[in-house]
């Protein structure tokens, strides 16, 4: 089997558990809708939350991808994540969330499968939602189709 369809195979997986969340949240009669989403606690490059560098953050419009440590396509998103933060701190918010450990987090998204990737303008609107693996070309693209400035650590 060449590596192309074990791939598909993984997206196929992926898609098949999202289906079934959405089957048990629709059974339990939860709805999948999101919710109002606040401005949450954001990842920063040194791990620290300082009140000035909240602040900051609070004005900047924010990418949260929502996925798990273990999952294939999430983990290929991480040095994409951390690249952002580094290069773009400043200029927007990126935030992980790992939804096998927060499951609540799943439900406030209104996720249907991981990884999601969401983008919020400075006033906490929803702009854009992308479900499965995302480039870091395609996410800067769309950064720029909303008239995002990019210039590196603004």
């Amino acid at each position: 089997m060449n590596k192309a369809m074990k791939i598909v195979i993984v997206i196929i997986l992926i898609l098949v558990v999202g289906v079934v969340f959405a089957l048990k949240q629709k059974d339990k009669g939860q709805s999948l809708e999101p919710a109002a989403v606040t401005n949450s606690e954001t990842i920063t490059e040194s791990g620290q939350e300082g009140s000035k560098n909240a602040e900051v953050m609070a004005h900047l419009p924010r990418f949260v991808d929502l996925g798990a440590d273990k999952c294939i396509p999430c983990k290929m998103m991480a040095p994409i994540l951390e690249e952002l933060k580094k290069d773009y701190n400043g200029t927007f918010s990126v935030e992980f969330i790992d939804v096998w450990k927060e499951p609540d987090k799943a439900k406030e998204y209104g996720i249907m499968i991981i990884p999601t990737q969401i983008f919020y303008d400075v006033s906490g609107k929803e702009l854009f939602r992308h479900e499965g693996f995302f480039s870091k070309e395609d996410i800067l693209a769309k950064w720029k189709e909303f008239g995002i400035n990019l210039e590196k650590g603004k």
